[in-house]
């Protein structure tokens, strides 16, 4: 008897939250509808119209001008880390909050991170270190915004190095994220 009633309350409650979302999807529709008529008397813009593509163009100018500002944090694209660590230090932080925003600000703007490692430890681990290092990245700009069809990761481990070298000064430049923009 139990089950039954609960199977009928929750039939009850789900029928209750379809007809409010109906009623919200129709008031918005209500909405749109009379502000159509009452508009200011200018033309709507159809899709793919000449208006369109110059705001659309614009759009994509500026994101790239951003990209392209010496002087902007924007332009620091690497971010590294310690020695068998995919933990992102606080000054780099401070760097992704600002990409963070960048991204979640621009729709048409997307990021590729490239995860990388220094030549110790194996082919596999290094691999599997750089995409840790990516991840590690990617959540940080996702918690800033970022939709997740912005940013996708990869690794390179090893096998793409800043700095050739056998030695803690060039292991140091190739323990990083590199962030790849793409203005669409």
């Amino acid at each position: 008897m139990t089950r039954y009633l609960t199977a009928i309350t929750l039939s009850a409650l789900l029928l209750a939250g379809c007809a409010s979302q109906d009623e919200a999807i129709d008031n918005q529709t209500d909405q749109d509808s009379m502000a159509d008529q009452m508009g200011d008397g200018s033309p709507t813009p159809i899709a793919g119209t000449e208006a369109e593509t110059s705001a659309f163009q614009e759009e994509t100018l500026t994101a790239q001008q951003m990209l392209e500002e010496a002087d902007s944090p924007l332009a620091s694209r690497v971010i590294y880390f310690e020695y068998d660590s995919a933990k992102v230090n606080d000054e780099s932080l401070a760097l992704l909050e600002a990409h963070g925003n960048f991204i979640s600000g621009n729709g048409n703007v997307f990021v590729r991170l490239e995860g990388h490692a220094d030549e110790r430890g194996s082919r596999e681990y290094n691999i599997a270190l750089g995409d840790r290092r990516a991840q590690s990245v990617r959540r940080i700009l996702l918690f800033q915004g970022s939709s997740t069809d912005q940013v996708d990761t990869i690794s390179y481990g090893e096998e793409q190095p800043a700095a050739l070298g056998h030695d803690e000064s060039a292991w140091s430049q190739n323990r990083r994220v590199e962030l790849v923009y793409e203005v669409r």
